[in-house]
Parts: C-alpha cells; structure tokens; sequence
C-alpha cells in the first residue's frame, strides 16, 4: 500500500502547479481504492495509521475531488483513487479580516495553509450534522469546516440584528443562526 501512496506522489511532484493543478483536464480510469480516509476532525489517515507529513498532507489534498457521485478521489494524470472523508475534507483554521477594494472581507485559512476569501465563490454554510457549525464550498466539489477555535472567531466577528447572528464579507451578508445558538 505504501507503494501505492509513492507512485501518486512521484507522479505530481515537481510537474504541476501546487495551488491549482489542472484536475478539470485529469480523467483517468478508476483505479480502485486506497486505504486512505479523512476523519470528522481532518486527520489524514492511510492504513489506520495518521499520516504524519504535512507536506504530503498538503499534496494529496491538492489533487483532492469530488465526483457527481459524491465520492472523494485522488487524481492524477494517469491515476484515480477512490478515498473515504467522514464529513468534510479540509478544516478552516483560522479568520482573519482585510480589505478588499475598500470592502471588509472575511479571509479564511485552511488546514493546508491555503486561503481563500469568503464571497460568492465561498460562502458560508451551516452544517446541520455539528451544530450548525459554518462550512465554506471549495473548488472541485470540496469543503471546509470550521474548527473549533475558528468558529469561536468567526463568532466573535459577527454582529446581532434582530436574534440573529450575522456577518458581512465584501459586500455579502451571512446568517450564523439565532443568538440563542451562540450564547
């Protein structure tokens, strides 16, 4: 298996761009699956055991998809493999606020270290299966949750109006939920 996990990293290692690889253009067979599996917090796992390197972490999850089926899969150029993910694949780590043509703007950063700023292209969502805890759509089919610590954050950040939690990210509105959610 760990031969397995060699041969998706050699075949992406140093030949593409890290932060947006071509996933659209990659539709190879399906080559089974591994016994790769992402738990409810984010942890990476390959046989059981966490996956410990951060850097390879990263890399798998930026060839990371999911297909109209609902399935979550590995793609390389010349490779696909069929992984579990319990609830959402990557984990929003912290909320930070910048400005974004003379616009308050809502910057998230992931797990992976990438970011991504809240809008049209990421909005928040509510994931009824924690508490209503806020998720944010990702490129290819992919999402993030919040951890703990980023949704105290995001909290913090918002503003009551009328019993309800919300917040504003470059011009766009959010609802949080009630007040009574949050207390």
């Amino acid at each position: 298996m760990e031969d397995r996990l060699d041969s998706i990293e050699k075949q992406v290692t140093g030949k593409r761009n890290f932060d947006t690889p071509p996933l659209h253009l990659w539709d190879p067979p399906l080559s089974g699956d591994i016994a790769i599996n992402i738990d409810a917090n984010g942890q990476w796992f390959h046989d059981g055991g966490s996956i410990k390197r951060p850097a390879l972490v990263n890399l798998f999850a930026s060839i990371l998809r999911r297909e109209a089926d609902g399935e979550y899969y590995l793609v390389t150029p010349a490779e696909k493999w069929r992984i579990q993910v319990a609830l959402h694949p990557l984990m929003v780590v912290d909320v930070d606020v910048t400005t974004v043509d003379e616009q308050a703007v809502l910057r998230l950063t992931l797990n992976t270290g990438r970011r991504v700023d809240v809008g049209p292209d990421h909005p928040l969502e509510l994931e009824p299966k924690v508490g209503q805890i806020a998720t944010v759509p990702l490129a290819n089919g992919l999402s993030a949750i919040f951890t703990r610590s980023a949704w105290y954050r995001l909290v913090a950040l918002a503003e009551e109006s009328e019993g309800r939690m919300a917040l504003r990210s470059g011009g766009f509105s959010y609802d949080l939920g009630s007040i009574e959610g949050h207390s």
